[in-house]
């Protein structure tokens, strides 16, 4: 297995991305450690993963303040002894769709300013642990905003931006550490819009259109992207689960494009 042996934490455990990323890691034989608000999701994905076989626990954190992740952190490492891979999959609502004349300062700023908090949070509370060790892996999640152009996502678009810049210079900062530093950049998961709050963004556009939600993006999927389909959770999760292998032991400061070719880098 690629993860026997190895320690996760994955913060947004409980959400879409964050629950499949956790399965996928207990599978290859992590022990898991699920952070988030709802504890009922995330008792559901430690649920699924002991009947799986895999080992799991769960524990309410809030991603947005550091004493809290700390702690979190320090319990973890206490416990199992060491914190070999974290995943931040912490998702926040944040305005889109809104043109920018008429976008207000704050809701432009907000994704910036929260989202580069959890990351700059989290990696600082696991990083203080895998330094001991020296060796780690910390992950992010972008996505193709970063490189897109467009109406009606500029906060967000700068938000993902920003989590890549981020990405490639922590790598820089923890390399002499032994601590690599990779972020995941998936398109638009089908199976995560449907339970996320992220729907509603898409919502507006394809209520314009005059379609189906569901049709827009099989639409956008076959027309925008090189492979003629958007990733699937399970597509991001297996590339999660290799790239904090030690299989993956020379790749830091890397932008991982799971986009299925909507962009090329």
């Amino acid at each position: 297995m690629l993860l026997q042996n190895k320690t996760a934490v994955i913060y947004g455990g409980g959400g879409a991305i964050g629950g499949a990323v956790a399965r996928m890691f207990a599978r290859e034989g992590a022990k898991v450690f699920v952070a988030g608000r709802s504890r009922q999701k995330l008792d559901e994905v430690v649920r699924l993963i002991t009947d799986e076989g895999g080992v799991a626990e769960a524990a309410e954190v809030d991603a947005l303040d550091e004493a809290a992740l700390d702690a979190h952190a320090n319990d973890v490492a206490k416990r199992a002894g060491r914190i070999d891979i974290a995943l931040n999959a912490v998702g926040l609502r944040h305005v889109q769709g809104t043109p920018f004349a008429e976008l207000s300062y704050s809701d432009f700023a907000h994704p910036i300013h929260a989202y580069m908090r959890t990351n700059f949070l989290t990696a600082k509370a696991v990083a203080r642990h895998m330094r001991v060790q020296r060796r780690g892996v910390v992950l992010t999640l972008s996505t193709p905003g970063a490189r897109m152009s467009g109406v009606g996502f500029l906060g967000y678009g700068v938000t993902c931006g920003a989590v890549e810049t981020f990405s490639r210079i922590l790598a820089g900062e923890l390399g002499p550490s032994g601590i690599r530093v990779v972020c995941l950049r998936p398109d638009a998961i089908p199976e995560a819009i449907a339970v996320s709050h992220s729907r509603s963004v898409f919502e507006g556009a394809a209520e314009r259109a005059g379609i189906s939600v569901e049709t827009m993006l099989d639409e956008r999927a076959r027309n925008g992207t090189l492979l003629g389909r958007f990733p699937t959770l399970a597509d991001v999760a297996s590339y999660a689960a290799f790239v904090a292998s030690d299989r993956a032991a020379a790749t830091t400061g890397a932008i991982a494009n799971l986009t299925c070719g909507s962009v090329v880098d």
